[in-house]
């Protein structure tokens, strides 16, 4: 038997196991000691927080080193115990021998001094975690990007090795032992869930965007925004993929105030800002920062073809993260209530069939696909989203947009009047 060789696989087993401790050691050092030190001057500690602020180049290393040393181990003592030796071991019970033996001391080993000693492990070996992660990135950055293109769904830029995860398990953890609330936690997850989240799934869909046309008049656009309670709307040229700028209402206020007759004399286009758009791909968490940077409350999200998705506001952002920012006056209301005979007011997210059943409605099977709500029907014939104040008129009946509730000024429920009562009907008919 050939104890070189042997030897080369203990070391080269032992490194494997190194890579896997410094692995675990970088998910579970405290960044919040380690920044302490760095304050006290400590250059070893200056460079772990790098490491630990953006782990994927060295997290990425230590996985790929430690798996070409896995398999290195394998190949030499398969050659060395199968066709060096004499005696001949069998290969089967040779892979049996390293998966126990990694097991041991690739996995539970390391893995158990990593977590134990995490601080001390990564503060001396920083320099050669920082290392490791310059000269093996662009080989694990081809990697990872050949790993994404063949695997179905969208991939990790940046590999899927370095995550919150841990982060994640602590919370849990705290939340089970009561050191945190439930709705703590969840705020803590939703800030995680931020750079996984794209603008497209947090956005207000063109269909209930509120827009106005460029050509229209300063009083028109005050009137607007009063009746919608918004305070920022997108200007449209042509049509509503051609978002010109986005007019203020502050703006409005301060031109109309000191120039009386600029209200109908001057269009909306003279005093819009520059739109602000995003691919409505990007993750949240970066449009978070940029918007932050530019001083930008709203952007218009554009998708692949480049129209018009949506818009999306930094408090539509922070909804993500402490939920629904309702108004102090808004009440759960139920869903019918009848007012009269002739007249009921209804959510607006009623279900389109009941509501036709209610005022024995018969809709048309294109408006029954198109729309699931009331909402849904009042934005389909009047073209646009429905704001407080905005009616149709169908089948004799007339339904009006009430006041809106929450931030986005939401319209809560729906007025349905009868124009023509039942006894005048008969009437008539007769």
């Amino acid at each position: 038997m050939n104890w070189y060789s042997i030897l080369t696989v203990i070391v080269t087993l032992f490194f494997a196991g190194m890579a896997a401790m410094l692995r675990t050691a970088i998910d579970s050092t405290s960044i919040t000691l380690i920044e302490e030190k760095a304050d006290n001057g400590s250059k070893s500690a200056m460079r772990l927080v790098k490491i630990i602020r953006k782990p994927a180049p060295a997290v990425n290393a230590l996985v790929f080193v430690q798996l070409a040393l896995t398999v290195l181990a394998t190949i030499l003592a398969t050659e060395t115990l199968v066709v060096e030796t004499q005696r001949g071991f069998s290969v089967f019970w040779v892979v049996i021998l390293l998966t126990f033996v990694g097991y041991i001391f690739i996995g539970v080993a390391p893995a158990t001094l990593g977590r134990q000693h995490a601080e001390k492990i990564t503060l001396l070996l920083a320099r050669p975690i920082a290392l490791l992660g310059q000269i093996f990135s662009p080989l694990t950055t081809v990697l990872i990007f050949i790993g994404n293109a063949i695997t179905p769904g969208k991939g990790f830029r940046q590999g899927p090795f370095a995550s919150t995860s841990h982060l994640r398990d602590l919370l849990d953890i705290a939340e089970a032992d009561q050191v945190i609330e439930d709705d703590e936690a969840q705020m803590l997850h939703s800030v995680f869930d931020l750079g996984e989240t794209h603008v497209r799934e947090v956005m207000v869909p063109r269909t209930e965007m509120v827009w106005i046309e460029k050509d229209k008049t300063l009083r028109q656009a005050v009137s607007l925004a009063l009746r919608s309670g918004y305070s920022r709307i997108p200007v449209i040229g042509e049509d509503g993929d051609d978002v010109v700028g986005v007019v203020y209402l502050k703006d409005l206020i301060k031109r109309t105030f000191e120039h009386r007759d600029a209200e109908n004399a001057e269009r909306v286009d003279s005093l819009m800002r520059p739109p602000y758009f995003v691919p409505d791909s990007k993750l949240v968490d970066e449009l978070l920062k940029e918007m932050q940077g530019a001083r930008v409350h709203l952007a218009i999200a554009v998708d692949e073809y480049g129209g018009t998705a949506g818009i999306i506001t930094i408090e539509d952002i922070i909804e993500e993260i402490v939920g629904e920012i309702s108004d102090e006056f808004d009440s759960d209301a139920p869903e019918v209530v009848q007012l009269s005979e002739d007249s009921y007011r209804v959510s607006s997210r009623m279900n389109i069939d009941d509501f036709a059943n209610l005022i024995e409605l018969k809709l048309t099977s294109d408006d029954e696909e198109a729309v699931d709500t009331v909402a849904g029907l009042m934005a389909l014939k009047l073209e646009r989203v429905a704001i407080p104040g905005s009616a149709i008129v169908i089948a004799g009946w007339r339904l009006t947009a009430e006041s809106g509730v929450g931030r986005r000024n939401r319209v809560a429920t729906v007025l349905a009047e009868r124009e023509i009562p039942v006894e005048a009907e008969t009437a008539e008919d007769q």
